[in-house]
């Protein structure tokens, strides 16, 4: 566990920007959500990070350990997600403008990278 720290970091960033994107409303930017008025789109957005969470602990805290595959996967993810946000940046429902969200963003990214580079 200790040679993935880059991942248990790049873990932490993303779901402290699952927080952040409540503040931000980001369901406003994802299709078929889009289209909720904010009080649905902040109830549908929220409940379900609940089995995501949840499936996402089961996956990678299962008795065998860590899958490496997996670990990978998240790492791609982690950078695919900045290629995202950046894509999105000048998308109308955008709320993520903070130095604080893109920090946030960035250092998702980046562990992904580390993680990628020194982990395995």
């Amino acid at each position: 566990m200790e040679q993935h720290i880059f991942f248990l970091i790049g873990l932490s960033f993303l779901l402290t920007h699952e927080m952040d994107a409540i503040k931000a409303r980001e369901w406003r930017i994802f299709p078929l959500i889009n289209r909720l008025d904010d009080r649905t789109g902040h109830l549908i957005f929220t409940s379900l990070h609940v089995p995501l969470y949840a499936v996402l602990f089961l996956i990678l805290f299962d008795s065998n350990g860590l899958n490496p595959t997996l670990l990978m996967g998240f790492d791609i993810f982690f950078v695919i997600h900045l290629c995202l946000h950046v894509l999105y940046l000048k998308h109308p429902n955008n709320e993520f403008t903070s130095v604080l969200s893109w920090l946030i963003i960035v250092g998702t990214a980046v562990s992904g990278l580390l993680d990628l580079g020194f982990g395995f």
